[in-house]
């Protein structure tokens, strides 16, 4: 299984190109798959000794900064509000709930990666209302409610998978030592995530697309260059704090499931188009990660015992 790995995440990407109209119905399993992915992850780490770091500071303040800044630059060069909320999204989205899944398969520190999943997704919750309440197309809609809304999704995504965990690890030891032993399967659920997340946004294109190809043009092109910067640029915070590999999978992979969902629930839809391109380019990015990593692994002669 591990000679085809790097070759799963282009596969999943491809059948929901082309399967999208399929892959959309099944949508709705996407927050059990990332459910089950993150409590095989945290039975892998004590979540009790989850640690924070100044790298974390430097990535939220990236997201949080740059995100409104391309908003109010866009806006003032009289760009559409798709393309302008699109570009904001890029930078403002969550890290991903499954980055520990190619983290960890890279040699990143999982409880580095595991705790700013935590800490990264909350301060969204907090940051993307305030926004949302500011620049959305439902300013009606106050910050608490928009605040309580994103929370519990977020909560019941994150939130309650790292709870059963810590109560197996304090109770239930031996039923946590069994989950963790298949932590490798989350790779795999990640990927049928991926094919459902793909086919869904894929399928929003072609439904709500027609008329609208110049924005969804500029939104792709903006998404591969934040892909690419976010990437970088996490990778040199890393290097700084004795971990690229974490750095650059922190900032670069994003969580465009709930991205896509609350641009379509707060802002122009369209907007959500520069979601489904990031989607496609940073798991293009992680499948060579992977291969490259493979590849090294695999020609690298196995250290002589002394």
């Amino acid at each position: 299984m591990q000679k085809i790995r790097s070759y799963i995440l282009p596969i999943a990407i491809v059948l929901g190109l082309l399967m999208h109209e399929y892959c959309a119905m099944f949508s709705v399993a996407v927050p059990y798959l990332i459910f089950s992915i993150l409590l095989l992850t945290f039975t892998a780490v004590d979540v009790r000794k989850l640690k924070s770091s100044p790298m974390f500071v430097w990535i939220l303040l990236f997201q949080i900064v740059v995100s409104i800044s391309m908003y109010a630059l866009l806006k003032v060069l009289g760009a559409s509000p798709d393309l302008a909320e699109g570009v904001m999204m890029a930078a403002l989205c969550p890290v991903a709930s499954s980055v520990a899944v190619v983290s960890c398969m890279l040699g990143a520190d999982r409880q580095t990666v595991t705790s700013f999943t935590i800490i990264g997704n909350l301060v969204m919750s907090i940051v993307a209302p305030a926004y949302f309440t500011l620049i959305g197309v439902h300013p009606e809609m106050t910050f608490f409610a928009s605040f309580l809304e994103i929370l519990r999704r977020v909560g019941v995504v994150i939130g309650l998978p790292f709870f059963v965990a810590l109560v197996l690890q304090l109770w239930l030891p031996k039923v946590n030592g069994f989950l963790s032993h298949y932590k490798g399967l989350s790779f795999y659920l990640w990927s049928v995530a991926l094919l459902f997340t793909i086919g869904q946004t894929i399928d929003f294109i072609f439904l709500h697309g027609k008329g609208h190809w110049n924005v969804i043009f500029w939104l792709g092109v903006a998404s591969l260059l934040f892909c690419a910067v976010q990437f970088a640029l996490g990778k040199w915070i890393g290097h700084k704090y004795g971990d690229i590999i974490a750095g650059g999978q922190l900032l670069g992979q994003k969580n465009t499931a709930m991205g896509i969902w609350m641009a379509n629930h707060y802002l122009h839809p369209l907007a959500s188009v520069s979601l489904a391109f990031y989607a496609i380019f940073q798991n293009l990015f992680n499948s060579w990660q992977i291969w490259r990593h493979d590849k090294k692994k695999s020609i690298t002669p196995p250290m002589k015992e002394k």
